[in-house]
């Protein structure tokens, strides 16, 4: 799952996302208000939610729908100024209350949020006897899986930056290697790995036990070849591209390894750039770069090793 970084966004950008997540778990019903002085509300539901705040319990009422947007990265709702801002908008809710516009306040924030943080929150919210939700940045993203339509319809691929790296040496190997594992190895000719803890590897590096056991292990008995070209004293000049490449892939990795959930998105990440950078060069030998990539990873040169 790839993290979007939603701080790039600006606040109408910010509250036209929390509209379109809202047409989706409210309904299409979902009113957005014009820029200005908003009153605690930028939009507004009236009626039974489609699924929220669950399918079997669903909110029935007036929602009144607000957006909370900061630029600042990796901001959290622990924050004191975010603190302060709830303060200040409970008389505006107040009063949506007391005027019976409100029954429900859903409140969306692309800051984190922790357990800790959310019960500093429900004492400024339970003090004055409102019925609320947070959606903070951790539901958001889960929303943008569940709903890619909304990501296209708010382009939100154009925040996410390219995994970039000098891809040329990558590319020397890759076609120097293609000659070599144009078959595959025997399996009871393939690398001795058992020194190494995979299920642990896997653990540290979130690494899915189905990317792990369809897609690595099925290059497991092509590693052997790789090893042995590597290690001839003929290759030397390309055991030093190598060296150069892994060092700068996990230089990469420890840069951008928090926009990415699962290990294996930033490896096909990896695999797009390379691909897409130049596709005919490397016709017919596509499948090459994913299993160098993978014997990366399985032989540790890429990736964590240890906590």
């Amino acid at each position: 799952m790839r993290i979007y970084p939603l701080h790039y966004l600006n606040e109408q950008e910010f509250e036209n996302l929390s509209i379109l997540i809202c047409n989706k778990i409210l309904g299409t019903a979902t009113i957005p208000f014009a820029r200005g002085k908003d009153g605690g509300k930028d939009g507004r539901f009236i009626g039974k939610a489609n699924c929220f705040p669950s399918e079997a319990q669903t909110w029935n009422g007036k929602i009144i729908i607000q957006a909370k947007h900061t630029t600042k990265e990796n901001a959290s709702c622990s924050d004191s100024d975010f603190q302060a801002v709830l303060r200040k908008e409970i008389p505006a809710i107040q009063n949506l209350k007391e005027n019976n516009e409100l029954d429900y306040y859903l409140l969306f924030t692309n800051r984190k949020l922790t357990g800790i943080q959310n019960g500093n929150i429900i004492k400024i919210f339970n003090s004055q006897r409102i019925t609320y939700e947070i959606i903070a940045n951790e539901k958001i993203q889960q929303f943008l899986q569940e709903y890619p339509d909304i990501v296209r319809t708010a382009k939100l691929n154009d925040l996410l930056r390219p995994l970039s790296f000098d891809e040329a040496d990558l590319k020397e190997i890759i076609i120097a290697i293609h000659t070599v594992i144009n078959k595959k190895e025997n399996l009871n000719n393939i690398v001795d790995f058992t020194k190494i803890d995979l299920d642990r590897k896997n653990e540290l590096n979130s690494l899915s036990k189905s990317y792990f056991d369809d897609v690595i292990k099925r290059n497991f008995e092509y590693f052997k070849q790789i090893t042995d070209f590597l290690s001839s004293p003929v290759n030397s000049n390309l055991k030093d591209l190598y060296e150069d490449t892994i060092n700068e892939l996990n230089a990469k990795i420890t840069v951008r390894r928090d926009e990415f959930i699962e290990f294996e998105n930033l490896l096909e990440e990896f695999y797009d750039y390379v691909i897409n950078n130049d596709e005919n060069e490397l016709k017919g030998k596509k499948r090459i770069v994913r299993i160098l990539l993978h014997y990366m990873y399985r032989n540790c040169d890429i990736g964590k090793k240890e906590k």
